[in-house]
């Protein structure tokens, strides 16, 4: 059985990521890639749909387990009156295949050691065929293989459902075991050297950790964030993916389960700002690169989400063989909000494009034909209905939140047009931006609330109304955003932030899905954010710091917190949250200085 969200460490080459378990399994892994199909599933399922456990004989977690220093490099650690071990997991930047490199040393005494090795193609459907070659154990099924070697001699027994091995490791003893997946077709995969790859790993992780800029109090929690980010991305493209997982519920045995393993474009200012801000330019151009070759075409052809190479074709359809994690049905592989009309990414697009031309990142002529597409299409459908920024399956409604965006996205396409000496249609946008600012001020506000409300005409909230100040729709001290951030208290989830209203069990009226939801974790970020911006530092720190608080033993967050049961919920790690904790870390920061957060600072265009 999987263990708790919370129980999971990461580790990745920056094409693909594992989870590992406190007991030493690794429970999810996507191969070659983040969004290819899993081959070990177990944490949707039993360790009969995937896994691989390396750990004391009697399966006990361990006692404790850290990253070393500023990398990806997990280190846990068993201890009992017998003895002591260090279990090391890492993937080594990938040069042509992926590895798995977990070296297991004695610390003291004598353990007894087992291990168990399920790899299960095709999301943990297909049971492979497993053979030895005498130096490998090879499992094969269609396009997949993987390989397993140690550096050392171990007694490896193979069945047709699993490959075990036992072994008893003294203090001061060492064993390497190397699994590498590969196409079934090619020969067997270079050898690699496991102490040779480690020193190469952490030296990778130290160098690209040296370059942040964060100096501030919270540098642990930046640091770990930054690196989670970094390893949520694919090299060869770019694009950075919201999560590893797919179908990590957002409440226990619901039906709020998603697939993860894309790229948002929603994400993609809150990405370039923390990545620019951090000192990591090279991975802002590069996502900025990625975002506008995925985009690249008709703009009412813009979708929500992408895979990591720009494809657009990402089908959702249920995994039934699969029971789900703790048995929250159903297991999906894709995402039918590919297929959504939402408003708010135009917005978010050209936020992106704007802030890295204010950062100094050149913009190429065809960006130019991009921002005119884009302002010409949002021109002509700007007052229609959308789902959102939350993806509703409900009904399409003017969601405040989307019209803010129009706002932001004419807001940023004028001063783009300033920068850049163009001036054809300002008069146009111009117009247009009053003419969002004003409909959204008549109809978004509610006055018995005293606060903008979710869309027009609701009675209900909505934590996205938080970004007001930030996006510049409004000055920070305006009364409206003063009284908005007040009433977002009804939001409140004992100290923590939800998305919205929560109806309890029956089908929600808005996102047309049945069964609550935790406290959204990046909206507790949002909060800070804005208690910062207007001036209330102090009870901003108080909400960012219960945010720490409920981080894994490791520095890791999923999307969502249940503050009831004490449990982490969602897809996991989450980069919307640990995007969301670096911008939140610099905000305050910015606020004890007394310094005004940049886009609200912006002039007039």
């Amino acid at each position: 059985m999987a263990g708790m969200i919370e129980d999971y460490a990461v580790i990745g080459d920056l094409e693909t990521a594992a989870l590992v378990s406190r007991d030493g399994s690794i429970d999810w892994l996507c191969l070659p890639r983040f969004d290819s199909p899993a081959c070990f599933a177990s944490l949707l399922g039993k360790a009969e749909n995937g896994c691989w456990r390396i750990s004391p004989a009697d399966r006990r977690p361990c006692n404790r387990r850290e990253y070393r220093g500023d990398t990806l490099v997990l280190d846990s650690f068993w201890e009992s009156v017998s003895g002591a071990v260090k279990v090391t997991d890492f993937m080594p930047p990938r040069a042509q295949f992926p590895y798995i490199v977990r070296i297991v040393e004695g610390l003291a005494g004598s353990v007894a050691m087992s291990g168990e090795l399920r790899p299960r193609f095709n999301h943990g459907r297909i049971v492979p065929w497993m053979r030895s070659t005498g130096t490998f154990t090879v499992a094969v099924a269609g396009p997949d293989s993987v390989w397993l070697s140690t550096d050392q001699r171990v007694e490896v027994r193979s069945t047709d459902e699993c490959t075990s091995f036992d072994f008893t490791l003294s203090a001061g003893q060492r064993i390497a075991f190397l699994l590498t997946w590969t196409p079934s077709h090619l020969p067997v995969p270079l050898s690699v050297d496991p102490k040779t790859a480690l020193v190469d790993t952490v030296e990778f992780w130290e160098r690209w950790a040296a370059k942040c800029r964060y100096r501030g109090p919270w540098r642990e929690a930046v640091m770990r964030s930054l690196i989670t980010l970094k390893a949520l991305t694919y090299a060869p493209t770019g694009g950075i993916v919201a999560a590893v997982t797919t179908s990590l519920p957002e409440c226990i045995g619901g039906e709020r389960n998603w697939d993860y393993r894309f790229c948002w474009l929603r994400d993609s200012t809150l990405t370039l700002s923390c990545l620019l801000r951090s000192g990591f330019r090279e991975e802002a151009v590069a996502w900025r690169d990625w975002l506008l070759r995925a985009i690249a075409g008709e703009p009412a052809d813009l979708q929500t989400l992408y895979g990591v190479a720009g494809q657009r074709l990402l089908p959702e359809a249920p995994a039934r063989w699969l029971p789900g994690y703790e048995g929250s049905e159903p297991v999906r592989f894709g995402n039918a909000a590919v297929d959504q009309f939402q408003l708010d990414v135009y917005g978010e697009v050209l936020d992106t494009l704007f802030v890295a031309l204010r950062s100094g990142v050149a913009m190429e002529g065809h960006v130019w034909s991009l921002v005119d597409s884009f302002m010409s299409y949002l021109e002509r459908h700007w007052r229609e209905p959308d789902q959102g920024l939350w993806e509703v399956r409900g009904p399409r409604r003017h969601f405040v939140h989307s019209k803010i965006m129009c706002w932001v996205a004419a807001d940023r396409a004028l001063r783009i047009a300033h920068m850049a000496g163009r001036n054809t249609s300002v008069a146009r946008w111009r117009a247009m931006r009053q003419q969002v600012y004003e409909q959204v001020c008549r109809d978004g506000w509610d006055d018995d609330h005293g606060s903008f409300v979710q869309y027009y005409g609701a009675d209900t909230l909505d934590s996205s109304a938080l970004l007001i100040p930030r996006l510049g729709f409004l000055p920070a001290r305006d009364p409206r955003v003063l009284s908005t951030v007040e009433a977002m208290g009804t939001l409140d989830h004992r100290g923590f932030q939800r998305r919205y209203a929560d109806t309890g069990d029956g089908v929600h009226t808005v996102d047309g899905m049945r069964g609550s939801e935790g406290a959204f974790l990046a909206c507790s970020l949002w909060l800070a954010d804005a208690l910062a911006i207007t001036g209330r530092s102090h009870d901003a720190r108080a909400v960012f710091e219960r945010v720490l608080d409920v981080r894994n033993d490791v520095g890791l967050l999923s999307e969502q917190w249940d503050p009831v049961s004490g449990r982490q919920l969602g897809n996991t790690p989450q980069a919307f949250t640990h995007l969301a904790l670096v911008n939140t870390a610099f905000a305050l920061q910015e606020a004890a200085a007394g310094r005004k957060p940049s886009v609200t600072g912006l002039r007039s265009v």
